[in-house]
């Protein structure tokens, strides 16, 4: 199962390297990360993408909890949240196929936030299976290349990660 895993970290050196050495150590795969400071400048938010089962999950857990930068961390998956992700694609154009990816891409919500004579940048924010639908919409040979952010969520409600 999927887990997305939001942790307040210590924003110091060397905390990222901690984190991601217990996953490899344990043989745990990080499918996305994604860090950056919290209003708080001596903290960051790192929202990590892992699966695993429940006993897993558990564990990697218990081992981020033990390190000594984690200040507090909450498996998403166990509560209602909201999750994004933003994607940047540069797709190949012709005169004759600029209209038809303008449209796709307003059909998912995206924007085109660069264009040149041959080629348009499009840039959309959503779940993975919405920006994994766009891609598949697009014709596989006019994608010159594609950028992901990973996913980053927030729990729905009250509920949140603070002190």
């Amino acid at each position: 199962m999927r887990h997305i895993i939001s942790i307040l970290i210590e924003n110091e050196a060397g905390a990222l390297s901690r984190v991601a050495g217990l996953f490899s150590a344990r043989g745990y795969n990080i499918e996305s990360l994604t860090v950056a400071p919290t209003e708080d400048s001596s903290l960051s938010r790192m929202t990590l993408v892992t699966r695993g089962n429940d006993d897993i999950i558990e564990q990697i857990t218990k081992q981020l909890n033990k390190l000594v930068d984690v200040v507090k961390l909450i498996d998403l998956a166990e509560s209602a949240h909201i999750e994004r992700e933003l994607m940047m694609v540069k797709v190949k154009t012709s005169e004759a196929s600029r209209a038809e990816i303008k449209r796709i891409a307003d059909i998912f919500r995206g924007r085109i936030i660069d264009v040149t004579p041959m080629t348009f940048v499009i840039e959309m924010t959503g779940t993975s299976d919405k920006l994994d639908a766009f891609v598949k919409s697009i014709d596989e040979t006019a994608i010159i290349e594609v950028v992901r952010s990973g996913a980053t969520g927030i729990c729905r409600g009250e509920k949140g990660l603070h002190l």
